[in-house]
């Protein structure tokens, strides 16, 4: 991975589900926004962005890109994923929600030919503090330190920054994998991240209901993790009939135990492998020193 602040980045799309504001937000960070790509518009000046029509006239212009942020509408992320993998980007950042689940069954099984680490669907991305921001988290929740986040949530990874900033607990790297049915880069692949960071004391991992990411890390941690992980898991009061529409589907619970996909089943599988798990997002810096002190 390169995310360093010299690591030239490009947007793909300029639709809802980015703004203005947050491209004006990653610059002022320090990222090297170098250029959008928006077909049609080749040769305008978008939020300050030079754009073109196709990715390889970004390369060409710039040379090789080390991310993408794509932004374009959800029937649309396929083309342009295939688009920046065939430009040899190895690093696609999703911030669309609601990508169609077979498209993404599509472009998963390219990105592994290609070695290509994919963030998102529905993911505000990567941040890391003091270096970094590619997507749209919130950058004045986080400060440089040695928790590293990842998070199947979006607003509540930004609460967690928040909660860990207060208690003077910097931050390494903090990811949201994204929320759809189907998303790219898993716990797995960021704990292993995580855990070769130099710059990594802990991790916290915050999951929430529908299908069984948050088990299989469990399982993971438990075998392959060795530095302290605190977790959170969102929903554990709702109700049990509530469908978690962004991150189950009907094909994740056929032929399941019932307690498959809900809080309570996550909660069992990190305890089980004596993972702390805070209550509320507020006591996970107390659950961090512990660890980490």
């Amino acid at each position: 991975m390169n995310l360093t602040p010299d690591s030239k980045v490009l947007i793909q799309g300029f639709c809802e589900f980015i703004s203005g504001i947050h491209i004006a937000q990653m610059k002022a960070y320090g990222t090297n926004l170098v250029a959008g790509v928006n077909p049609g518009c080749g040769g305008q000046l978008l939020n300050d962005l030079p754009v073109f029509d196709l990715v390889e006239e970004v390369i060409t212009e710039f040379g090789a890109i080390d991310t993408t942020i794509i932004c374009v509408h959800p029937f649309q992320v396929l083309d342009a994923a295939l688009e920046a993998i065939a430009s040899n980007i190895h690093q696609i950042i999703i911030i669309t929600a609601g990508v169609p689940p077979l498209d993404m069954v599509q472009l998963l099984r390219k990105a592994e030919s290609c070695e290509t680490l994919v963030v998102g669907p529905n993911s505000p991305g990567i941040i890391v503090p003091g270096k970094i921001l590619l997507g749209t988290h919130p950058n004045e929740f986080y400060t440089p330190g040695p928790v590293g986040i990842v998070s199947r949530s979006s607003t509540l990874t930004y609460e967690i920054a928040y909660e860990l900033t207060k208690a003077n607990l910097g931050q390494s790297i903090s990811v949201s994998i994204g929320s759809d049915a189907i998303v790219g880069s898993s716990f797995l692949q960021w704990l292993q991240i995580l855990d070769e960071d130099e710059t990594t004391q802990a991790i916290v991992l915050v999951g929430q209901p529908g299908g069984g990411s948050e088990e299989a890390a469990a399982r993971y941690i438990a075998e392959a993790i060795d530095k302290p992980v605190i977790a959170y898991i969102a929903g554990r009061q709702a109700p049990p009939v509530k469908s978690w529409r962004q991150t189950g589907t009907l094909a994740t619970v056929i032929g399941r135990d019932s307690n498959f996909g809900t809080a309570q089943s996550k909660l069992d599988a990190l305890k089980e492998v004596h993972v702390p798990v805070a209550e509320r997002p507020s006591q996970i810096p107390e659950l961090v020193r512990k660890r980490i002190h």
